[in-house]
């Protein structure tokens, strides 16, 4: 219940988890990372050891082989060690497993291998290469859905009324005042007691609608809400009624929206390019201006566009919004 914000930006840096074996991705990707760093410094420490380990002879051509693998190796691990988020470095280090897939799979051939030993160390690269190719999905899928949380936003504003809590909390409780002082409302259509539609305006004449529901409902105290399925701007929010300490009521107004998708994305990527607590402390503005004057007061430039002389206007304008007499 409000209007559109105007911005996407958000400092909202939540952790990602998923339930599963692999609860925590990242933590599963460190320890990915040290493995990396132990396996490759044994390759290139010991290299004929590690030839004979898997079975493959350890001749000059291998054990050079296995001293490349193991700069690779820790390589991978560095690369995932040094990140939060360490997506790139886990599909690396799965290519990798694909390359040692690919030398087993050669030695399994050969006469001079070992081969239940090369079998053994090619069952134990598909269960890492497995373990990699899970990470790595966990950790994309949560990079992703942080995104879509950063492009989340809350504000947070307030403002002092010069009038009684309970004619403000019952202004506002009446929905269809709200697009009198929400500049880019354009209807509320109250449904039942607690539901209600909808209605905003975008650049290019397009117009986005939700239904949105009340959550709580305190009189004179509180109100608070949430957007309903398939909201074109999924938001909720908080509006508290207070008694000011100098008389009158202040409102306290906390609001979380989050990006809309498809094809109104980016008519509303437009009309959210300004701070969002700018527009709304200019909308509770205008409700104090409402509550308070009976009116809202617009300047000369906005009664009359364009250059000018400053003067009073010829005629007598009607004490309404732009979007009041567009609904009329």
């Amino acid at each position: 219940m409000t209007t559109v914000p105007q911005n996407f930006t958000s400092s909202d840096r939540g952790r990602f988890r998923e339930q599963g074996p692999l609860e925590d991705p990242e933590r599963v990707a460190r320890g990915l990372g040290w493995f990396s760093i132990g396996l490759g410094l044994a390759e290139i420490a010991a290299p004929r050891r590690m030839a004979r380990a898997i079975g493959v002879p350890d001749d000059r051509r291998n054990c050079a082989t296995l001293r490349a693998i193991g700069v690779r190796e820790i390589a991978s691990g560095v690369g995932i060690l040094s990140r939060d988020r360490p997506v790139g470095p886990v599909w690396t280090r799965l290519g990798g497993d694909v390359m040692d897939l690919t030398l087993l799979g050669r030695a399994l051939s050969s006469n001079r291998s070992r081969r239940t030993r090369v079998a053994a160390a090619t069952a134990a690269v598909l269960g890492v290469t497995a373990l990699d190719t899970v990470t790595g999905r966990k950790l994309s899928r949560g990079t992703a859905e942080g995104t879509a949380r950063r492009r989340a936003i809350e504000v947070r504003r307030a403002v002092t009324i010069d009038r009684p809590r309970e004619e403000v909390y019952a202004f506002w409780r009446n929905f269809e005042n709200l697009p009198r002082f929400m500049e880019h409302l354009v209807s509320v259509r109250v449904l039942d007691d607690r539901r209600s539609h909808w209605k905003a305006r975008v650049p290019g004449g397009a117009t986005v609608e939700w239904d949105a529901e009340i959550t709580e409902d305190r009189p004179n105290e509180l109100i608070a809400w949430r957007s309903l399925d398939r909201a074109d701007v999924p938001n909720t929010g908080t509006v508290r009624f207070l008694p000011s300490p100098h008389g009158g009521t202040e409102i306290r107004v906390e609001l979380r929206y989050e990006v809309p998708g498809g094809r109104l994305a980016g008519g509303v990527a437009k009309l959210l390019g300004k701070v969002p607590e700018i527009q709304v402390a200019s909308d509770l503005r205008r409700l104090k201006q409402v509550l308070e004057l009976g009116e809202i007061v617009y300047s000369d430039a906005t009664i009359e566009p364009g250059l000018h002389p400053a003067r009073p206007p010829a005629r007598r304008i009607e004490l309404q919004t732009p979007k009041q007499g567009a609904m009329r």
